[in-house]
């Protein structure tokens, strides 16, 4: 119950107002049930004729400040409407009595069953407005994330908490909170009129409760386990049909469609065993609920019947059916109590696994103070030393960059390449040593100003499920069609836009998927061309394309590249020679450094790579 509070207190507080309305529309509703059931009492009596008291009117004293006034004021009500009942059945008849106490009774059940539409109607923007926060909340944890955090996380199991952990938070937490504000206040309504009625009889049902409370507490902890159990299983589940989607050309490449079907057949066999073990313990509450309940009734009928039969006018027949009406009331609402501590449980894993995200830490950050930051000079990296977990990837990286020119690095693949390039926008934090622009120490000034100084084309070009112009325009706030096609002619891409069914406004498709890898790439290089960056980051951009393609988009980074300040991670070596500072990487160190006719007299490793490449 504490961790649920503690969501309560997390997501409740913005719908104060309409929880507020929920709980007074419960009470009233609980209220106006317990009156309606004191009709019992005059009909039983009429019909059955089960009492011959007679009663005279009593005056209404008005007292609110006394403690006499409080203390008759219930037996004054009773007394004078059993005394209108007996006076309306010598004037008017049983019959007639009847009717009147009907309509009585259908007047209150409406206004009971309005009252109880007003608390659910009150209830649901609660509910949904805390699973859409959580939602949120996730999304901007996701954008806010350094690459490192997800580099240790699976994608999938991200998707499952996303998807499936807030849908179980919604079906389970969500949907209980009206059983959770409504249960207990008709509990302790129900069960004060049954005190009122007598406390001998209550004080049975209340022997039995702790009982049943530390029994049903047992198994929702359990339940609660296995339930976390399951959410990781899934976020499992969800990570190999992840893996298969994304790397399918190269299962069926190998003929592999068995082996992957059986891996994910195993996991999920292991969550349905899992699944099982947890719905059995669900279906537990109700079976066990009626249990204790029919002990209590039998419990309750025993007594009162034994006090009927004593005649010792503690409770009356008719009476004594009311406080059977009212138990059997409370019943109910116990009942969906368990129902939704069991629930509760199950959510509280999915939360659990939210909170994975949502209180992650970001060691990345803009300062306190921020600096402003422009290139006028030069990027210096100033004895830069990176690790990701134990051993070093960077080991004391040195390099200027002036302003305007070109660097390119190149070595074997794992010699620290991206990782210095990474270093720049701060995806990942240099672990000892610092970067710097123009002086300023790149982590002195804010994310927003330091990245918006660059732009990036990737070896795989990340476009998405938008229109060509959406996806030239991303990142510029208020671009004009004509700019973004002013980008589209700079980067070869206007004609083949204009081919298209629609022109700026056809969609591309997931990830780009209904164009080539060239005019993929192009795209890309005219969103770099549109944000019009000082600095150029070029990760592999043609190393996946043939020949044509690569001619295109060669042209396209040439003209984007023109008066930029550029750094270029190529595999391919021919794409590099007029590069103004050639870079030589390996294992984290920058071993050659020089331009294509200098590194190649010198015959070490950059000579040897482009041997290689040549043979």
């Amino acid at each position: 119950m504490k961790d649920f509070l503690r969501v309560l207190r997390r997501f409740v507080p913005p719908y104060k107002k309409y929880l507020s309305w929920n709980i007074f529309f419960n009470i009233l509703s609980a209220i106006l049930n317990l009156f309606s059931f004191a009709l019992i009492i005059p009909i039983l009596n009429i019909l059955f004729k089960l009492q011959d008291t007679t009663y005279t009117y009593m005056p209404w004293r008005f007292e609110p400040l006394s403690w006499e006034f409080w203390k008759g004021s219930l037996e004054l009500i009773k007394n004078n409407f059993f005394w209108m009942v007996s006076n309306l059945i010598e004037t008017r008849g049983g019959t007639y009595t009847l009717i009147i106490l009907g309509l009585f009774l259908i007047v209150m059940t409406f206004l009971k069953v309005t009252s109880m539409y007003m608390a659910f109607f009150t209830m649901i923007p609660i509910r949904t407005g805390v699973v859409r926060d959580i939602r949120n909340q996730i999304n901007r944890k996701i954008t806010q994330l350094p690459l490192g955090f997800f580099s240790e996380e699976r994608k999938g199991d991200i998707i499952a908490r996303v998807s499936g952990d807030v849908n179980e938070i919604e079906t389970s937490i969500m949907s209980s909170l009206d059983m959770l504000f409504k249960n207990p206040i008709l509990i302790v309504i129900y069960l004060t009129g049954m005190i009122v009625i007598s406390w001998q009889l209550t004080l049975f049902v209340l022997v039995l409760l702790p009982l049943a409370g530390y029994l049903m507490g047992k198994v929702g902890k359990s339940l609660k386990r296995k339930s976390l159990d399951a959410q990781d299983q899934w976020g499992l589940l969800m990570s190999q049909i992840e893996e298969t989607l994304s790397g399918l050309r190269i299962i069926k490449a190998f003929n592999a469609e068995f082996k992957i079907q059986e891996r994910f057949e195993k996991s999920n066999e292991r969550f349905r065993r899992t699944t099982n073990r947890i719905y059995r313990r669900q279906q537990m509450a109700h079976p066990m609920s009626e249990f204790l309940g029919t002990i209590t009734i039998v419990i309750v009928l025993w007594y009162g019947g034994s006090l009927i039969l004593s005649q010792s006018g503690a409770i009356d027949a008719s009476t004594f059916i009311y406080y059977l009406v009212i138990f059997y009331s409370i019943i109910n609402p116990a009942k969906d109590l368990t129902k939704a501590s069991y629930a509760i449980q199950k959510g509280l894993a999915s939360m659990e696994r939210v909170d994975r995200i949502l209180e992650a830490q970001s060691d990345i950050n803009d300062p306190e103070c921020p600096e402003s930051i422009a290139l006028t000079e030069k990027i210096a990296y100033m004895d830069v030393w990176f690790k990701y977990q134990s051993e070093w990837v960077l080991k004391g990286i040195n390099l200027e960059i002036p302003r305007g020119k070109t660097v390119a690095l190149v070595g074997q693949s794992g010699s620290g390449k991206s990782t210095l390039v990474d270093l720049l926008p701060r995806f990942y934090e240099a672990t000892k040593g610092a970067v710097y622009i123009d002086g300023t120490d790149i982590r002195n000034a804010t994310l927003y100003d330091l990245r918006h100084l660059m732009g990036n084309v990737n070896q795989e070009a990340i476009l998405f499920n938008d229109t060509f112009f959406n996806n030239i325009a991303f990142g510029v706030e208020n671009a004009t069609l004509e700019q973004v096609q002013e980008a589209a002619r700079i980067a070869n891409a206007h004609e083949f836009i204009l081919a298209t069914e629609q022109g700026y406004d056809t969609t591309i498709g997931d990830r780009g998927g209904k164009l080539s890898g060239g005019q993929r790439q192009r795209l890309s290089i005219a969103r770099a061309i549109l944000k019009n960056p000082p600095i150029l980051i070029l990760d592999e951009a043609t190393s996946a394309l043939d020949t044509e393609s690569e001619r295109l988009v060669q042209e396209a980074l040439e003209n984007l590249m023109r008066n930029r300040t550029t750094i270029v991670i190529a595999h391919r070596l021919s794409t590099i020679r007029n590069a103004d500072l050639i870079c030589v990487m390996h294992e984290g160190e920058i071993v050659e450094r020089g331009k294509h006719e200098e590194l190649l007299l010198r015959d070490g490793y950059y000579k040897r790579l482009c041997d290689m490449q040549s043979f």
